[in-house]
């Protein structure tokens, strides 16, 4: 449960304020458009999205295992922090 808890957090701070959720923010402007439409094709997208991470993972898991994968992650995620701070201050 705390494994659960732990990717739950995780992904929601990741996913809060990302262009997904502007993108979603933006839809629920329309009248036209219930609600509850755009709250279910939004969140199918998100679980269809990490359905396919699971399956990349399994696979980077399964055939990739003599490369440290998490290092190779965090490595990316401190990149594309780096870039979205450089693209910030570049204008």
């Amino acid at each position: 449960m705390a494994t659960m808890f732990m990717i739950f957090v995780s992904v929601f701070l990741a996913e809060l304020g990302d262009k997904t959720q502007i993108a979603t923010l933006l839809f629920a402007t329309d009248s036209k458009v219930s609600p509850v439409q755009i709250f279910l094709a939004s969140a199918g997208a998100l679980v269809v999205a990490s359905a396919i991470a699971v399956l990349a993972g399994t696979f980077a898991k399964t055939y990739l295992q003599q490369i440290p994968l998490k290092l190779i992650s965090g490595i990316c995620f401190i990149l594309i922090g780096l870039w979205t701070i450089y693209s910030y201050y570049k204008g």
